[in-house]
Order: C-alpha cells, then sequence, then structure tokens
C-alpha cells in the first residue's frame, strides 16, 4: 500500500481530495531503488488544469521510458490545502511517490502564462526550497523553467537554476546525463550549473550579469564566466514524426478541464499575426505524419476509455492532410462512439460539412476570431480575414443550422481609433442581419451573437514588443464604447458582450515585458499573501498596486510606454530563428497597414529556414 502524503483528516476536510493522491490510469510507478534521477513535473495551477497540459504529458511519457529516471507530478496546492499545508508545515509532494518535492533531483516547472507566477512561487516555497537560486544549498533540487513565458524570463530569473528555451524532447537528456556525470564525479551544484550552461538552449541567469542606463533601460547583459555563451538558441524538433509522444496518457480521477484524448497535429502557423507570440515562437511549421496520427489517435482511445478527441495546432485548417485525417478519425470515432472536437477551423466549405458530420448543430456554437472590428485594424495586425469572409462563413454555417456565433476581439491594439472599436459592434450587427435573411420557416429559432473583448498585451518576440500597453482607464473606455454602440444597432438584443478583466491584463503587461528588477514586485506580491491571480475569485489587484508602491516600480516605464527600437529589451540575448530584423519590417509594414501574406503563398525571409526544415522546404526536395 502507498501512504498518502496527506492523512484521512486533511484529505476529508479539502475541496476535491481527488487533486492530491495519485495513482491514476496509465500513471507511472517505478522502484525508487532502481532509478538514478528523480524529477518533478510541475504544472504551477490547479490539477484539473495542469492535467490538461500536453506539453507536460509527452515530457512524462518521454522522461519514464528511460529505465535511471523517474518523472512524477506536481501541481499547485487550492487555496484551502495551502493553508493547511502551512499551519502544518506539510512539504508540497509528488503524486505518484507521495514524496517531498525537496528530496527530488529536479523540479521542472512549465511556464505558461504570467498571472501564474505568484503560483511558481508558491510551488519553490511549499516545497521548503529557498526562493531565490543563490540561497540554495547542494541538497536541493535543481530548478528549472520551461514553456512560452521562457522567451522572457527575466521577471522570474532569481528564482530558477535554469531555464530551457525551446522544445522539451531536444535537450533534456543531454542535462540529465550531465547531471548524472557531475553526480558520479562529486561536483559541486555550481559546477554542474556551469557545465548545462554550455548545452545549446540552456539558459543559467547566473552567469549573466546586468547593468542599466540612467533612464532605466538595459545597457548591456554579459556573461560572468568565461565559456558561457552570449546567445541562448532556441532548441525545436524539426521531425515531429519520429519524436516522442504519449500513446497511454494519465486518465484523471476528477473531470480535468480538457477530458479528452489530444491529438497534435502540427507545431506552429503560417500565418504571422503580428499580435501573436505562438506564431513566431513555434516557427517554422512542422507537421506530423498523418499515419502516425492515425495510429496514435487509435493507441490514445483505447489505452483511456476517453470519449472524445480533440485535434491540437494554431491553426488546424492549415494542416495539408486535414481531410484524410479528419474523414478517418469520423469513422473511427462512429464505431467507438467518440465526439471530435476541431478547435482552430477557419470557417469554409469544408469546415462547416466535417461539423456537420461531428457536431450536434442545434447545440453548437462557431467561433470565429477577427480580433478587430475594422478591415484597416485586421490589416495593421495582418489577421488575413475580410469581412466578406466572415459574413460568407456565417451565412453558410446559419444555412446549415447553426443559429450561435461566438466573435473574439482585442482592443487596445496598435494604431486603434474609436471608430475600430465602434466597428466590432457593426460586424456583430452585420452576421446578425444575415441570419435573419433567411427565410422564417427555415431558421433555427432566435440568432445568438456572443461578443467578447480581450485587451491587447504586446508580447516579446512579435512585431508589437515595441508597442505601448494601453491603462486601465483607457481599455475600461474603449469596452464602453463598444458597449453604447452594441445597444445601438437594430438587433442588440441577438448581440451579448463581455470583456475581460482590465487590471489582469496590464499586470501581464508588466509580467510579459518586465526585466530583472520586475522580480522585486512579484516576490513582495508573493509574500503579502498573493497567489492564483489567474483566477478571478482570488485575484487581488491591490496587493499588485501595493507591492509597485513599496518597490518604487513604475508601471508606466514597463507597461505604457512605447519602446524605442534601439533600446536593448531584456529577452534580446534569445536567438529564435525569427530575426529582430523581421520582426521590425513587420512592425513598420503594420503602420502602413500593409498585409504579409502566409507563409506558403510567398516566404517573407523570416529567418526560421536557419532550421532547415517544415513549411520553410516544402516542395523543394
Amino acid at each position: 500500500m502507498r501512504k498518502l502524503a496527506l492523512s484521512d483528516e486533511i484529505l476529508l476536510s479539502i475541496e476535491k481530495p481527488a487533486r492530491y493522491i495519485g495513482n491514476e490510469v496509465n500513471s507511472v510507478m517505478k522502484d525508487k531503488e532502481k532509478i538514478d534521477v528523480r524529477f518533478a513535473m510541475c504544472f504551477p495551477d490547479v490539477y484539473e488544469i495542469g492535467m490538461s497540459h500536453l506539453g507536460i504529458q509527452i515530457l512524462y511519457d518521454m522522461f519514464n521510458k528511460r529505465e535511471d529516471i523517474w518523472c512524477e507530478r506536481v501541481y499547485s496546492p487550492w487555496v484551502d490545502l495551502d493553508k493547511v499545508m502551512r499551519e502544518q508545515n506539510i512539504s508540497l509532494f509528488a503524486l505518484e511517490s507521495q514524496d517531498p518535492i525537496k528530496d527530488f533531483d529536479f523540479l521542472g516547472i512549465t511556464i505558461q502564462y504570467e498571472m501564474c507566477y505568484t503560483n511558481i512561487l508558491q510551488v519553490i516555497d511549499l516545497s521548503q526550497i529557498p526562493l531565490k537560486a543563490t540561497d540554495r544549498g547542494e541538497d536541493c533540487p535543481v530548478v528549472i523553467g520551461g514553456g512560452p513565458c521562457t522567451y522572457n524570463p527575466e521577471p522570474l530569473a532569481e528564482f530558477f537554476d535554469l531555464f530551457y528555451i525551446g522544445e522539451g524532447e531536444t535537450v533534456y537528456f543531454k542535462l540529465v546525463d550531465l547531471y548524472k556525470e557531475c553526480k558520479k564525479q562529486g561536483l559541486s551544484r555550481k559546477e554542474f550549473l556551469y557545465q548545462a550552461s554550455k548545452i545549446p538552449g540552456i539558459y543559467v541567469p547566473m552567469f549573466y550579469d546586468v547593468t542599466y542606463n540612467e533612464d532605466g533601460t538595459i545597457a548591456d547583459f554579459t556573461p560572468n564566466r568565461e565559456g558561457v555563451p552570449k546567445q541562448i538558441e532556441k532548441q525545436i524538433v524539426m521531425d515531429l514524426s519520429d519524436a516522442t509522444y504519449p500513446t497511454a496518457p494519465i486518465v484523471p480521477f476528477i473531470k480535468a478541464t480538457q477530458d479528452r484524448v489530444v491529438l497534435e497535429i502540427q507545431r506552429g502557423c503560417i500565418r504571422g499575426c503580428r499580435f501573436c507570440q505562438a506564431g513566431m515562437l513555434y516557427r517554422p511549421t512542422r507537421e506530423r505524419d498523418v499515419e502516425m496520427l492515425k495510429k496514435t489517435a487509435i493507441a490514445m482511445l483505447e489505452s483511456t476509455g476517453h470519449e472524445e478527441i480533440s485535434l491540437s495546432s494554431l491553426s488546424s485548417s492549415d494542416y495539408s492532410k486535414l481531410p484524410e485525417l479528419v474523414n478517418f478519425l469520423i469513422d473511427e470515432c462512429r464505431q467507438r462512439g467518440v465526439n471530435i472536437s476541431l478547435p482552430s477551423l477557419r470557417i469554409d466549405a469544408f469546415s462547416l460539412d466535417v461539423m456537420n458530420k461531428v457536431q450536434d448543430v442545434r447545440k453548437s456554437s462557431l467561433t470565429f476570431a477577427p480580433e478587430a472590428g475594422s478591415q484597416r485594424l485586421r490589416d495593421v495586425i495582418n489577421k488575413g480575414l475580410t469581412e466578406e469572409i466572415i459574413i460568407k462563413g456565417a451565412g453558410e454555417a446559419f444555412e446549415g443550422g447553426w443559429n450561435k456565433v461566438k466573435l473574439y476581439f482585442m482592443l487596445g491594439l496598435p494604431t486603434e481609433t474609436p471608430e475600430d472599436q465602434k466597428e466590432i459592434a457593426h460586424l456583430a450587427e452585420k452576421i446578425a442581419e444575415r441570419y435573419y435573411e433567411i427565410p422564417k420557416d427555415q431558421r433555427n429559432g432566435k440568432c445568438q451573437i456572443t461578443v467578447s473583448t480581450s485587451f491587447f498585451v504586446p508580447k516579446p518576440f512579435t512585431p508589437f514588443q515595441w508597442a505601448r500597453m494601453c491603462t486601465i482607464d483607457e481599455f475600461l473606455g474603449s469596452a464602453r464604447t463598444v458597449n453604447h454602440e452594441i445597444k445601438d444597432q437594430l438587433n442588440k438584443k441577438s448581440i451579448r458582450y463581455n470583456w475581460h478583466e482590465a487590471d489582469v491584463s496590464v499586470l501581464e503587461g508588466l509580467l510579459a515585458r518586465g526585466d530583472r528588477k520586475v522580480a522585486e514586485v512579484l516576490k513582495d506580491v508573493y509574500e503579502h499573501g498573493g497567489i492564483y491571480d489567474a483566477w478571478s475569485e482570488t485575484f487581488d489587484n491591490q496587493k499588485w498596486v501595493d507591492a509597485l508602491e513599496r518597490t518604487g516600480t513604475d508601471m508606466n516605464f514597463y507597461v505604457h510606454r512605447e519602446r524605442s527600437l534601439e533600446e536593448k529589451l531584456p529577452w534580446d540575448f534569445i536567438q529564435i530563428g525569427v530575426t529582430k530584423k523581421h520582426l521590425l519590417k513587420e512592425w513598420e509594414r503594420a503602420h502602413q497597414e500593409e498585409v504579409t501574406v502566409n507563409c506558403r503563398q510567398k516566404c517573407a525571409g523570416c529567418g526560421a529556414a536557419c532550421y532547415k526544415g517544415g513549411v520553410c522546404f516544402e516542395n523543394q526536395n
């Protein structure tokens, strides 16, 4: 029998105790005496969200295929258990063995979203590991950060021993083998980190010094030890079909956010939207072989018993073998009574035909993401979507039996005017009008259009990384403009409007483009009780306002000013293939309202061809 880390008394007193007991179907148990390296893989949010993350499932499977490594999972305890653990001095533990994280060799934390940063400190602190990397002794686990937010690791730099820049399937085993070798030779923790810093894609913050100009901008960023690289190169997998992929993912005990089999069909995106970080980070676009996907889909359905399968990709419609794959899945899933979920599809005739086959048309809603209301602003952001395409797609959907449409937009985009904001309401009205053009006896009840706006956050490695971000008042003002304009439309009863929290967006902007000095604010918020900032019921903006004041941090400097094109940015030491020259060119084209066509139509010379594969090298054999 496994001994649980929490007593029955504690488990019965907290919400959803199944989050903490492990032992789910397909979880991996190993003999501690027969392994060399223990790796705790963490998603810094609750179990239900962490269990839905594909990246961790891939790494968990990859690590556990090696006999000398045991990879286990750990998630952020919810606030009820967090309180108990602090009161009773219980150390954070891994689900599989229920052993304390502080006894592991590595603690790997995936950093997916800026508003989870306080939870990262919670995980390190509850694991009884010193928050600052420089305070850790020889017996502490090596704390590693990975994931999209590591492309600006600086606000978190002092809390991590190292960051892994790139896709996890590439150099992790080199890192683990180096660790084993250093351990065998009796080398110190610092010596291991020094050797690790020479592995491509590994960034060890303690070996770099930052100096600042009088105005607070970065003067220089230099290695402080010989042999440490000046630039860190992103590591990516070029042959996805041959890369590891879990055919028996863990089946959670309680309903996860995405309670289904996830089939990743490709990485990257050919579209080049100027606000989209993922579209630049994951270039070049690389596809998985359709036969490999068919086999993997069946293996995953058989090993999990899930009743739904979802295709994962930034833009599923751009997968070149989509019709073949989808038709295969429709046949297979019909026999097995399994539903198919197809996110990230463009609404065209093929997609509507497929959705007709796989969805209950009366229940489901269609999603469009025009991102901007006016064509001018869609050209600025390089969305590549015209009003004609949107209305045509909606019309075909309505005639096919749909009556619900979700529309996603951003407010606060560069060059945006009140007229652009009002165009959001006008576009929603035109879609409603298109519905009511259908004869009454052929309609499926009333039309329901849900308009949602988030607030634009400029991200590193996008053409908009230099842009100013709006203030909270400016964001709320633009939301009011949209709201008033919707209420003035003829079909206002068919249109519902909701918007994101402005204060959360502004803080996301601070953490996304901050430098090392921002760590002080983050630490202050955490020490004053801030955790689960991504959750509206636990987010407390006042904690951040107070921390900014206590640390003397100027939000205007980090968030609300347009950055100079000559300025050294905190993430400039990272190379992602896409060049700064290309991002600058796209920033200029945005201001000229010029569209750049997608990668398959014409190469824009972004620099990602340096990886010698994927979409950059299609049809060139």
